[in-house]
Protein backbone atom coordinates (compact mmCIF):
# COMPACT_ATOMS: atom_id res chain seq x y z
CA UNK A 1 0.00 0.00 0.00
CA UNK A 2 1.26 3.46 -0.79
CA UNK A 3 2.41 5.59 2.09
CA UNK A 4 -0.08 8.24 3.17
CA UNK A 5 0.85 11.51 1.43
CA UNK A 6 1.51 14.59 3.48
CA UNK A 7 -1.30 17.07 3.61
CA UNK A 8 -0.96 19.80 1.01
CA UNK A 9 2.78 19.43 0.35
CA UNK A 10 4.55 22.30 -1.37
CA UNK A 11 6.68 21.85 -4.50
CA UNK A 12 10.41 22.06 -3.69
CA UNK A 13 11.30 25.78 -3.76
CA UNK A 14 14.70 25.07 -5.25
CA UNK A 15 13.10 23.54 -8.33
CA UNK A 16 10.62 26.33 -9.01
CA UNK A 17 12.28 29.16 -10.94
CA UNK A 18 10.63 32.61 -10.79
CA UNK A 19 8.19 33.38 -13.57
CA UNK A 20 9.94 34.62 -16.69
CA UNK A 21 13.42 34.04 -15.25
CA UNK A 22 16.06 31.87 -16.82
CA UNK A 23 17.09 29.16 -14.39
CA UNK A 24 20.64 28.04 -13.69
CA UNK A 25 21.09 24.47 -14.90
CA UNK A 26 21.70 21.94 -12.12
CA UNK A 27 23.95 18.93 -12.67
CA UNK A 28 22.68 17.19 -15.81
CA UNK A 29 20.42 14.16 -15.45
CA UNK A 30 21.68 11.27 -17.58
CA UNK A 31 19.44 10.55 -20.55
CA UNK A 32 19.64 6.83 -19.90
CA UNK A 33 18.27 7.29 -16.37
CA UNK A 34 15.33 9.37 -17.56
CA UNK A 35 14.49 7.02 -20.41
CA UNK A 36 14.62 4.06 -18.06
CA UNK A 37 12.38 5.90 -15.59
CA UNK A 38 9.91 6.84 -18.33
CA UNK A 39 9.81 3.30 -19.66
CA UNK A 40 9.22 1.98 -16.19
CA UNK A 41 6.50 4.58 -15.62
CA UNK A 42 4.69 3.35 -18.72
CA UNK A 43 4.88 -0.26 -17.49
CA UNK A 44 3.66 0.76 -14.05
CA UNK A 45 0.83 2.72 -15.65
CA UNK A 46 -0.26 -0.34 -17.59
CA UNK A 47 -0.30 -2.40 -14.40
CA UNK A 48 -2.26 0.27 -12.53
CA UNK A 49 -4.79 0.68 -15.32
CA UNK A 50 -5.36 -3.02 -15.67
CA UNK A 51 -5.53 -3.47 -11.93
CA UNK A 52 -3.91 -6.87 -12.40
CA UNK A 53 -2.38 -8.94 -9.65
CA UNK A 54 0.44 -11.03 -11.08
CA UNK A 55 1.35 -14.25 -9.33
CA UNK A 56 5.10 -14.59 -9.02
CA UNK A 57 6.60 -18.06 -8.78
CA UNK A 58 8.69 -18.95 -5.74
CA UNK A 59 12.29 -17.93 -6.12
CA UNK A 60 11.53 -15.17 -8.63
CA UNK A 61 11.54 -12.36 -6.11
CA UNK A 62 15.01 -11.26 -7.17
CA UNK A 63 13.67 -10.30 -10.61
CA UNK A 64 10.73 -8.21 -9.34
CA UNK A 65 10.91 -4.54 -10.32
CA UNK A 66 11.16 -2.06 -7.46
CA UNK A 67 8.01 -0.46 -6.11
CA UNK A 68 7.03 2.53 -8.30
CA UNK A 69 8.25 5.82 -6.91
CA UNK A 70 6.24 9.04 -6.75
CA UNK A 71 7.26 10.23 -10.22
CA UNK A 72 6.34 6.92 -11.80
CA UNK A 73 3.00 6.92 -9.93
CA UNK A 74 2.22 10.42 -11.16
CA UNK A 75 3.15 9.48 -14.73
CA UNK A 76 0.97 6.39 -14.54
CA UNK A 77 -1.95 8.44 -13.22
CA UNK A 78 -1.61 10.94 -16.06
CA UNK A 79 -1.44 8.11 -18.61
CA UNK A 80 -4.63 6.65 -17.14
CA UNK A 81 -6.52 9.95 -16.98
CA UNK A 82 -6.65 9.71 -13.18
CA UNK A 83 -5.70 12.18 -10.44
CA UNK A 84 -2.33 11.85 -8.75
CA UNK A 85 -1.74 12.48 -5.08
CA UNK A 86 -0.39 15.92 -4.24
CA UNK A 87 2.91 14.48 -3.05
CA UNK A 88 3.34 12.49 -6.27
CA UNK A 89 2.41 15.55 -8.31
CA UNK A 90 5.06 17.55 -6.44
CA UNK A 91 7.67 14.94 -7.29
CA UNK A 92 6.70 14.96 -10.97
CA UNK A 93 6.95 18.76 -11.15
CA UNK A 94 10.41 18.73 -9.60
CA UNK A 95 11.58 15.94 -11.88
CA UNK A 96 10.41 17.66 -15.09
CA UNK A 97 11.76 21.05 -14.03
CA UNK A 98 15.24 19.62 -13.62
CA UNK A 99 15.05 17.77 -16.91
CA UNK A 100 13.91 20.68 -19.13
CA UNK A 101 16.60 22.95 -17.69
CA UNK A 102 19.18 20.80 -19.47
CA UNK A 103 16.96 19.64 -22.34
CA UNK A 104 15.05 22.78 -23.40
CA UNK A 105 14.01 21.27 -26.75
CA UNK A 106 12.17 18.32 -25.18
CA UNK A 107 8.61 19.23 -26.21
CA UNK A 108 6.86 16.26 -24.47
CA UNK A 109 8.53 17.06 -21.14
CA UNK A 110 7.49 20.72 -21.37
CA UNK A 111 3.93 19.54 -22.08
CA UNK A 112 3.96 17.23 -19.05
CA UNK A 113 5.34 20.01 -16.86
CA UNK A 114 2.73 22.51 -18.08
CA UNK A 115 -0.13 20.09 -17.53
CA UNK A 116 1.20 19.26 -14.05
CA UNK A 117 1.28 22.99 -13.25
CA UNK A 118 -2.38 23.22 -14.30
CA UNK A 119 -3.31 20.41 -11.94
CA UNK A 120 -1.29 21.85 -9.09
CA UNK A 121 -2.83 25.28 -9.55
CA UNK A 122 -6.32 23.80 -9.60
CA UNK A 123 -5.84 21.67 -6.52
CA UNK A 124 -3.97 24.29 -4.51
CA UNK A 125 -6.15 27.25 -5.59
CA UNK A 126 -2.96 29.10 -6.53
CA UNK A 127 -3.64 30.78 -9.86
CA UNK A 128 0.02 31.79 -10.21
CA UNK A 129 0.70 28.26 -11.40
CA UNK A 130 -1.64 28.81 -14.33
CA UNK A 131 0.77 31.45 -15.63
CA UNK A 132 3.65 29.00 -15.29
CA UNK A 133 1.57 26.36 -17.02
CA UNK A 134 0.93 28.61 -19.99
CA UNK A 135 4.61 29.43 -20.29
CA UNK A 136 5.61 25.75 -20.20
CA UNK A 137 2.99 24.73 -22.74
CA UNK A 138 4.02 27.51 -25.10
CA UNK A 139 7.65 26.37 -24.75
CA UNK A 140 6.48 22.89 -25.72
CA UNK A 141 4.73 24.20 -28.84
CA UNK A 142 7.75 26.30 -29.76
CA UNK A 143 9.89 23.17 -29.70
CA UNK A 144 7.30 21.12 -31.60
CA UNK A 145 4.09 22.69 -32.98
CA UNK A 146 0.80 20.96 -32.47
CA UNK A 147 0.38 20.57 -36.21
CA UNK A 148 3.49 18.37 -36.15
CA UNK A 149 2.06 15.97 -33.62
CA UNK A 150 2.39 17.79 -30.31
CA UNK A 151 -1.28 17.42 -29.38
CA UNK A 152 -0.29 16.85 -25.73
CA UNK A 153 0.43 20.58 -25.45
CA UNK A 154 -2.94 21.40 -27.02
CA UNK A 155 -4.67 19.15 -24.51
CA UNK A 156 -2.75 20.94 -21.75
CA UNK A 157 -3.93 24.32 -23.05
CA UNK A 158 -7.49 23.01 -23.06
CA UNK A 159 -7.14 21.86 -19.45
CA UNK A 160 -5.67 25.27 -18.57
CA UNK A 161 -8.61 27.07 -20.20
CA UNK A 162 -11.07 24.94 -18.21
CA UNK A 163 -9.18 25.68 -14.99
CA UNK A 164 -9.53 29.39 -15.76
CA UNK A 165 -13.24 28.89 -16.56
CA UNK A 166 -12.62 29.96 -20.15
CA UNK A 167 -14.84 27.25 -21.58
CA UNK A 168 -15.01 28.72 -25.09
CA UNK A 169 -11.23 28.41 -25.47
CA UNK A 170 -11.25 24.95 -23.88
CA UNK A 171 -13.86 23.79 -26.37
CA UNK A 172 -11.71 25.07 -29.24
CA UNK A 173 -8.62 23.19 -28.05
CA UNK A 174 -10.53 20.01 -27.35
CA UNK A 175 -12.29 19.97 -30.70
CA UNK A 176 -9.00 20.68 -32.49
CA UNK A 177 -7.38 17.64 -30.88
CA UNK A 178 -10.44 15.45 -31.49
CA UNK A 179 -10.45 16.37 -35.18
CA UNK A 180 -6.83 15.28 -35.53
CA UNK A 181 -7.01 12.22 -33.27
CA UNK A 182 -10.62 11.00 -33.17
CA UNK A 183 -9.65 7.62 -31.70
CA UNK A 184 -7.64 9.07 -28.79
CA UNK A 185 -9.40 9.60 -25.46
CA UNK A 186 -7.20 12.49 -24.26
CA UNK A 187 -9.34 15.29 -25.73
CA UNK A 188 -12.60 14.11 -24.18
CA UNK A 189 -12.09 15.16 -20.52
CA UNK A 190 -11.32 18.66 -21.82
CA UNK A 191 -14.43 18.62 -24.02
CA UNK A 192 -16.72 17.29 -21.29
CA UNK A 193 -15.71 20.06 -18.87
CA UNK A 194 -15.99 22.70 -21.59
CA UNK A 195 -19.42 21.59 -22.79
CA UNK A 196 -20.77 21.41 -19.24
CA UNK A 197 -19.37 24.86 -18.47
CA UNK A 198 -21.08 26.27 -21.55
CA UNK A 199 -24.38 24.53 -20.79
CA UNK A 200 -24.14 22.37 -23.93
CA UNK A 201 -25.35 19.30 -22.08
CA UNK A 202 -26.27 17.20 -25.11
CA UNK A 203 -22.75 17.60 -26.49
CA UNK A 204 -21.31 16.82 -23.05
CA UNK A 205 -23.34 13.61 -22.91
CA UNK A 206 -22.09 12.52 -26.35
CA UNK A 207 -18.51 13.28 -25.38
CA UNK A 208 -18.95 11.33 -22.14
CA UNK A 209 -20.27 8.29 -23.99
CA UNK A 210 -17.39 8.45 -26.45
CA UNK A 211 -14.89 8.76 -23.62
CA UNK A 212 -16.41 5.70 -21.97
CA UNK A 213 -16.07 3.74 -25.20
CA UNK A 214 -12.40 4.71 -25.60
CA UNK A 215 -11.26 4.69 -21.98
CA UNK A 216 -12.62 2.07 -19.58
CA UNK A 217 -12.26 2.02 -15.83
CA UNK A 218 -12.84 4.42 -12.94
CA UNK A 219 -12.15 7.69 -14.86
CA UNK A 220 -14.85 6.88 -17.43
CA UNK A 221 -17.28 5.76 -14.71
CA UNK A 222 -16.71 9.01 -12.84
CA UNK A 223 -17.63 10.98 -15.95
CA UNK A 224 -20.72 8.84 -16.53
CA UNK A 225 -21.85 9.50 -12.95
CA UNK A 226 -21.45 13.23 -13.51
CA UNK A 227 -23.50 13.01 -16.71
CA UNK A 228 -26.33 11.15 -14.96
CA UNK A 229 -26.31 13.68 -12.14
CA UNK A 230 -26.60 16.60 -14.58
CA UNK A 231 -29.59 14.88 -16.20
CA UNK A 232 -31.33 14.38 -12.85
CA UNK A 233 -30.94 10.58 -12.90
CA UNK A 234 -29.95 10.20 -9.28
CA UNK A 235 -30.10 6.42 -9.01
CA UNK A 236 -27.92 5.96 -12.08
CA UNK A 237 -25.46 8.59 -10.85
CA UNK A 238 -25.21 6.87 -7.46
CA UNK A 239 -24.79 3.35 -8.85
CA UNK A 240 -22.09 4.48 -11.30
CA UNK A 241 -20.25 6.44 -8.61
CA UNK A 242 -20.19 3.34 -6.41
CA UNK A 243 -18.77 1.32 -9.29
CA UNK A 244 -16.09 3.96 -9.87
CA UNK A 245 -15.08 3.74 -6.20
CA UNK A 246 -14.94 -0.06 -6.38
CA UNK A 247 -12.75 -0.01 -9.48
CA UNK A 248 -10.39 2.77 -8.37
CA UNK A 249 -6.77 1.72 -8.89
CA UNK A 250 -4.97 4.27 -6.69
CA UNK A 251 -5.65 6.04 -3.38
CA UNK A 252 -6.06 9.40 -5.13
CA UNK A 253 -8.52 7.91 -7.63
CA UNK A 254 -10.52 6.25 -4.86
CA UNK A 255 -10.58 9.45 -2.78
CA UNK A 256 -12.04 11.35 -5.73
CA UNK A 257 -14.72 8.67 -6.17
CA UNK A 258 -15.63 8.72 -2.47
CA UNK A 259 -15.82 12.51 -2.57
CA UNK A 260 -18.28 12.25 -5.45
CA UNK A 261 -20.43 9.89 -3.38
CA UNK A 262 -20.38 12.48 -0.61
CA UNK A 263 -21.54 15.21 -2.97
CA UNK A 264 -24.39 13.05 -4.23
CA UNK A 265 -25.51 12.29 -0.68
CA UNK A 266 -25.38 15.98 0.25
CA UNK A 267 -27.55 16.88 -2.74
CA UNK A 268 -30.09 14.28 -1.61
CA UNK A 269 -30.31 15.95 1.79
CA UNK A 270 -28.45 13.15 3.61
CA UNK A 271 -25.66 15.00 5.48
CA UNK A 272 -24.76 12.07 7.76
CA UNK A 273 -24.11 9.83 4.74
CA UNK A 274 -22.23 12.65 3.03
CA UNK A 275 -20.02 13.10 6.10
CA UNK A 276 -19.22 9.39 6.16
CA UNK A 277 -18.13 9.45 2.51
CA UNK A 278 -15.97 12.55 2.95
CA UNK A 279 -14.34 10.95 5.99
CA UNK A 280 -13.63 7.83 3.93
CA UNK A 281 -12.06 9.98 1.20
CA UNK A 282 -9.77 11.66 3.72
CA UNK A 283 -8.77 8.34 5.27
CA UNK A 284 -7.77 7.23 1.77
CA UNK A 285 -5.94 10.45 0.84
CA UNK A 286 -5.35 13.01 3.60
CA UNK A 287 -4.43 15.57 0.96
CA UNK A 288 -7.91 15.56 -0.62
CA UNK A 289 -8.78 19.02 0.69
CA UNK A 290 -12.03 19.28 -1.28
CA UNK A 291 -13.39 16.63 1.09
CA UNK A 292 -12.54 18.89 4.04
CA UNK A 293 -14.84 21.50 2.51
CA UNK A 294 -17.46 18.77 1.99
CA UNK A 295 -17.18 17.82 5.67
CA UNK A 296 -17.72 21.46 6.64
CA UNK A 297 -20.96 21.67 4.60
CA UNK A 298 -22.25 18.40 6.00
CA UNK A 299 -21.49 19.49 9.58
CA UNK A 300 -23.43 22.72 9.01
CA UNK A 301 -26.44 20.71 7.83
CA UNK A 302 -26.12 18.51 10.94
CA UNK A 303 -26.11 21.65 13.13
CA UNK A 304 -22.58 20.91 14.36
CA UNK A 305 -21.49 24.47 13.71
CA UNK A 306 -18.39 24.57 15.93
CA UNK A 307 -16.88 21.62 14.07
CA UNK A 308 -17.97 23.13 10.76
CA UNK A 309 -16.23 26.41 11.55
CA UNK A 310 -13.01 24.57 12.38
CA UNK A 311 -13.13 22.65 9.10
CA UNK A 312 -13.86 25.78 7.09
CA UNK A 313 -10.95 27.60 8.72
CA UNK A 314 -8.67 24.70 7.77
CA UNK A 315 -9.75 24.47 4.16
CA UNK A 316 -9.82 28.21 3.50
CA UNK A 317 -6.24 28.41 4.77
CA UNK A 318 -4.90 25.47 2.76
CA UNK A 319 -7.22 25.64 -0.26
CA UNK A 320 -8.53 29.23 -0.46
CA UNK A 321 -11.07 28.84 -3.21
CA UNK A 322 -13.45 31.81 -3.42
CA UNK A 323 -16.58 29.66 -3.04
CA UNK A 324 -15.27 28.21 0.25
CA UNK A 325 -14.53 31.67 1.62
CA UNK A 326 -18.05 32.81 0.65
CA UNK A 327 -19.56 29.80 2.40
CA UNK A 328 -17.62 30.53 5.58
CA UNK A 329 -18.69 34.17 5.51
CA UNK A 330 -22.34 33.18 5.14
CA UNK A 331 -22.02 30.70 8.01
CA UNK A 332 -20.65 33.45 10.24
CA UNK A 333 -23.51 35.72 9.14
CA UNK A 334 -26.11 33.05 9.91
CA UNK A 335 -24.68 32.82 13.46
CA UNK A 336 -24.89 36.59 13.94
CA UNK A 337 -21.10 36.99 13.82
CA UNK A 338 -21.20 39.94 11.47
CA UNK A 339 -17.64 41.09 12.12
CA UNK A 340 -16.22 37.69 11.21
CA UNK A 341 -18.48 37.60 8.17
CA UNK A 342 -17.19 40.97 6.97
CA UNK A 343 -13.62 39.74 7.38
CA UNK A 344 -14.33 36.77 5.13
CA UNK A 345 -16.10 38.93 2.57
CA UNK A 346 -13.08 41.25 2.45
CA UNK A 347 -10.85 38.21 1.95
CA UNK A 348 -13.18 37.06 -0.81
CA UNK A 349 -12.89 40.37 -2.64
CA UNK A 350 -9.09 40.11 -2.47
CA UNK A 351 -9.18 36.56 -3.87
CA UNK A 352 -11.45 37.66 -6.70
CA UNK A 353 -9.11 40.50 -7.59
CA UNK A 354 -6.11 38.18 -7.66
CA UNK A 355 -7.99 35.64 -9.75
CA UNK A 356 -8.91 38.33 -12.27
CA UNK A 357 -5.27 39.40 -12.48
CA UNK A 358 -4.24 35.80 -13.17
CA UNK A 359 -6.81 35.47 -15.94
CA UNK A 360 -9.24 33.27 -14.00
CA UNK A 361 -12.95 33.93 -14.52
CA UNK A 362 -14.62 33.82 -11.08
CA UNK A 363 -17.65 35.83 -12.24
CA UNK A 364 -20.10 33.19 -11.00
CA UNK A 365 -18.91 33.32 -7.39
CA UNK A 366 -18.54 37.11 -7.56
CA UNK A 367 -22.12 37.52 -8.81
CA UNK A 368 -23.48 35.24 -6.07
CA UNK A 369 -21.70 37.37 -3.50
CA UNK A 370 -22.81 40.68 -4.98
CA UNK A 371 -26.44 39.57 -5.35
CA UNK A 372 -26.84 38.78 -1.65
CA UNK A 373 -24.17 40.87 0.08
CA UNK A 374 -23.17 43.68 -2.26
CA UNK A 375 -24.50 45.29 -5.43
CA UNK A 376 -27.20 43.25 -7.23
CA UNK A 377 -26.93 45.42 -10.33
CA UNK A 378 -23.24 44.57 -10.57
CA UNK A 379 -24.21 40.90 -10.28
CA UNK A 380 -26.66 41.30 -13.16
CA UNK A 381 -23.98 42.89 -15.32
CA UNK A 382 -21.53 40.09 -14.56
CA UNK A 383 -24.02 37.37 -15.43
CA UNK A 384 -25.29 39.08 -18.57
CA UNK A 385 -21.70 39.19 -19.79
CA UNK A 386 -21.32 35.48 -19.09
CA UNK A 387 -24.61 34.67 -20.82
CA UNK A 388 -23.73 36.70 -23.90
CA UNK A 389 -20.34 34.96 -24.03
CA UNK A 390 -22.18 31.64 -24.59
CA UNK A 391 -21.69 30.41 -21.02
CA UNK A 392 -25.29 29.27 -20.63
CA UNK A 393 -25.08 26.60 -17.98
CA UNK A 394 -27.74 25.97 -15.38
CA UNK A 395 -25.53 27.67 -12.77
CA UNK A 396 -25.25 30.86 -14.83
CA UNK A 397 -28.98 30.86 -15.58
CA UNK A 398 -29.80 30.45 -11.88
CA UNK A 399 -27.39 33.17 -10.75
CA UNK A 400 -28.63 35.58 -13.41
CA UNK A 401 -32.22 34.91 -12.35
CA UNK A 402 -31.47 35.53 -8.69
CA UNK A 403 -29.42 38.65 -9.44
CA UNK A 404 -32.32 40.10 -11.44
CA UNK A 405 -34.73 39.29 -8.62
CA UNK A 406 -32.50 40.94 -6.03
CA UNK A 407 -32.20 43.96 -8.31
CA UNK A 408 -36.01 44.28 -8.34
CA UNK A 409 -36.63 42.69 -11.73
CA UNK A 410 -38.29 39.45 -10.73
CA UNK A 411 -40.43 39.14 -13.84
CA UNK A 412 -37.36 39.32 -16.06
CA UNK A 413 -35.55 36.82 -13.87
CA UNK A 414 -38.36 34.26 -14.02
CA UNK A 415 -37.44 32.86 -17.44
CA UNK A 416 -33.85 32.22 -16.37
CA UNK A 417 -34.92 30.58 -13.11
CA UNK A 418 -37.27 28.28 -15.01
CA UNK A 419 -34.47 27.42 -17.40
CA UNK A 420 -32.12 26.49 -14.55
CA UNK A 421 -34.69 24.22 -12.91
CA UNK A 422 -35.68 22.78 -16.28
CA UNK A 423 -32.22 21.39 -17.04
CA UNK A 424 -33.04 18.36 -14.88
CA UNK A 425 -30.38 18.67 -12.18
CA UNK A 426 -31.87 18.42 -8.68
CA UNK A 427 -30.49 21.48 -6.93
CA UNK A 428 -32.21 22.84 -3.83
CA UNK A 429 -30.89 26.38 -4.41
CA UNK A 430 -32.37 26.48 -7.91
CA UNK A 431 -35.80 25.46 -6.62
CA UNK A 432 -35.53 28.00 -3.76
CA UNK A 433 -34.66 30.85 -6.10
CA UNK A 434 -37.52 30.03 -8.46
CA UNK A 435 -39.95 29.76 -5.54
CA UNK A 436 -38.94 33.14 -4.12
CA UNK A 437 -39.26 34.78 -7.53
CA UNK A 438 -42.73 33.26 -8.01
CA UNK A 439 -43.74 34.44 -4.55
CA UNK A 440 -42.62 37.99 -5.38
CA UNK A 441 -44.81 37.85 -8.50
CA UNK A 442 -47.88 36.67 -6.56
CA UNK A 443 -47.80 33.12 -7.92
CA UNK A 444 -48.45 31.53 -4.54
CA UNK A 445 -49.22 28.01 -5.72
CA UNK A 446 -46.09 27.46 -7.80
CA UNK A 447 -44.02 29.29 -5.19
CA UNK A 448 -45.23 26.97 -2.46
CA UNK A 449 -44.42 23.94 -4.58
CA UNK A 450 -40.87 25.01 -5.41
CA UNK A 451 -40.05 26.10 -1.85
CA UNK A 452 -41.27 22.76 -0.57
CA UNK A 453 -39.17 21.04 -3.24
CA UNK A 454 -36.06 22.92 -2.12
CA UNK A 455 -36.49 21.88 1.50
CA UNK A 456 -37.45 18.34 0.55
CA UNK A 457 -34.38 17.99 -1.69
CA UNK A 458 -31.94 19.28 0.93
CA UNK A 459 -33.33 20.78 4.17
CA UNK A 460 -29.94 22.30 5.03
CA UNK A 461 -28.88 23.54 1.60
CA UNK A 462 -27.74 26.92 2.96
CA UNK A 463 -27.36 28.30 6.50
CA UNK A 464 -28.81 31.61 5.31
CA UNK A 465 -31.32 30.61 2.62
CA UNK A 466 -32.88 27.49 4.15
CA UNK A 467 -34.39 29.43 7.11
CA UNK A 468 -35.66 32.07 4.67
CA UNK A 469 -37.33 29.33 2.61
CA UNK A 470 -39.17 28.11 5.72
CA UNK A 471 -40.23 31.67 6.59
CA UNK A 472 -41.53 32.21 3.07
CA UNK A 473 -43.52 28.98 3.23
CA UNK A 474 -45.06 30.00 6.55
CA UNK A 475 -46.00 33.37 5.07
CA UNK A 476 -47.69 31.69 2.11
CA UNK A 477 -49.72 29.46 4.41
CA UNK A 478 -51.54 26.32 3.44
CA UNK A 479 -53.51 26.11 0.19
CA UNK A 480 -57.28 26.58 0.49
CA UNK A 481 -59.08 23.39 1.58
CA UNK A 482 -61.10 21.68 -1.11
CA UNK A 483 -59.47 23.46 -3.99
CA UNK A 484 -60.98 26.42 -5.83
CA UNK A 485 -64.44 27.49 -4.71
CA UNK A 486 -65.94 27.15 -8.20
CA UNK A 487 -64.89 24.00 -10.05
CA UNK A 488 -67.05 24.36 -13.20
CA UNK A 489 -67.60 27.30 -15.56
CA UNK A 490 -70.88 29.21 -15.16
CA UNK A 491 -73.84 28.41 -17.41
CA UNK A 492 -74.08 30.74 -20.43
CA UNK A 493 -76.82 33.33 -20.22
CA UNK A 494 -79.69 32.84 -22.71
CA UNK A 495 -79.46 35.00 -25.79
CA UNK A 496 -82.11 37.69 -26.25
CA UNK A 497 -82.77 36.59 -29.83
CA UNK A 498 -82.45 33.14 -31.32
CA UNK A 499 -79.39 32.57 -33.50
CA UNK A 500 -80.08 32.37 -37.22
CA UNK A 501 -79.86 28.88 -38.71
CA UNK A 502 -76.48 27.94 -40.12
CA UNK A 503 -76.17 28.32 -43.86
CA UNK A 504 -75.64 25.11 -45.81
CA UNK A 505 -71.99 24.36 -46.59
CA UNK A 506 -71.18 24.98 -50.26
CA UNK A 507 -70.40 21.98 -52.41
CA UNK A 508 -66.83 21.19 -53.51
CA UNK A 509 -67.50 22.71 -56.92
CA UNK A 510 -68.81 26.03 -55.58
CA UNK A 511 -66.63 26.34 -52.43
CA UNK A 512 -64.57 29.57 -52.66
CA UNK A 513 -60.78 29.39 -52.67
CA UNK A 514 -59.18 29.75 -49.20
CA UNK A 515 -57.68 33.03 -48.22
CA UNK A 516 -53.90 33.11 -48.45
CA UNK A 517 -53.81 34.75 -44.98
CA UNK A 518 -56.40 33.16 -42.69
CA UNK A 519 -56.87 34.69 -39.30
CA UNK A 520 -55.23 32.92 -36.32
CA UNK A 521 -58.62 32.11 -34.79
CA UNK A 522 -59.88 30.44 -37.94
CA UNK A 523 -62.58 33.05 -38.57
CA UNK A 524 -63.46 34.70 -41.87
CA UNK A 525 -61.24 37.21 -43.57
CA UNK A 526 -62.24 39.43 -46.48
CA UNK A 527 -65.53 37.58 -46.81
CA UNK A 528 -63.87 34.14 -47.25
CA UNK A 529 -63.67 31.05 -45.06
CA UNK A 530 -60.27 29.82 -43.88
CA UNK A 531 -58.74 26.79 -45.50
CA UNK A 532 -59.48 23.42 -43.90
CA UNK A 533 -56.79 20.79 -43.47
CA UNK A 534 -56.84 17.17 -42.53
CA UNK A 535 -54.81 17.81 -39.34
CA UNK A 536 -54.36 21.06 -37.42
CA UNK A 537 -50.94 22.64 -37.70
CA UNK A 538 -49.06 23.00 -34.42
CA UNK A 539 -48.73 26.31 -32.71
CA UNK A 540 -45.35 27.88 -33.49
CA UNK A 541 -42.94 26.96 -30.72
CA UNK A 542 -45.31 24.49 -29.08
CA UNK A 543 -43.58 21.87 -27.01
CA UNK A 544 -40.29 23.80 -26.78
CA UNK A 545 -39.32 26.04 -23.88
CA UNK A 546 -38.80 29.66 -24.67
CA UNK A 547 -35.18 30.68 -24.86
CA UNK A 548 -34.41 33.71 -22.74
Amino acid sequence: MDAMPQQNPEPPPSTLPPQGATSVPPPPVPMRTTLRRAAFGAVAGAVLVAGAVIAVPDGAGEDEPPTPGPVARAEAAAAAGSPASLSDLTALIGDRQKWVETHPADAPSWAVLGTAYVEWGRRSADAAYFTRAEQALQRSLAAQPGERGNTEAWVGLGALANARNDFVAAKKWGETVRARQPKSWTAYPVLIDAYNGLGEYAAAAKATEKFGALRKGAPALARMSEMYRNQGWREDALATAHEAADRAATPAERAAALHRLGDLAAERGEPAEALAQYDAALRTDRGHLASVAGRARALVALDRTDEALAEYRTVTTKLPRPEYVLELGELYESLGLDGDARTQYAKLRDLLTRARTAGVDEALTEARFEADHGDPEAAVELMRTEWEARRRSSAVADTLAWSLHRAGRSEEGMQYAERAVGTGVRNASYAYHLGMIESALGQDGPARGHLEEALRTDPGFSPLAAPLAREALDALGEPAAGGPAQMEPPEPEPSAEPEPPAEPEPSRETRPEPSPEPSREGGKKDGQEPARSAAPSPRPGAGAPATP
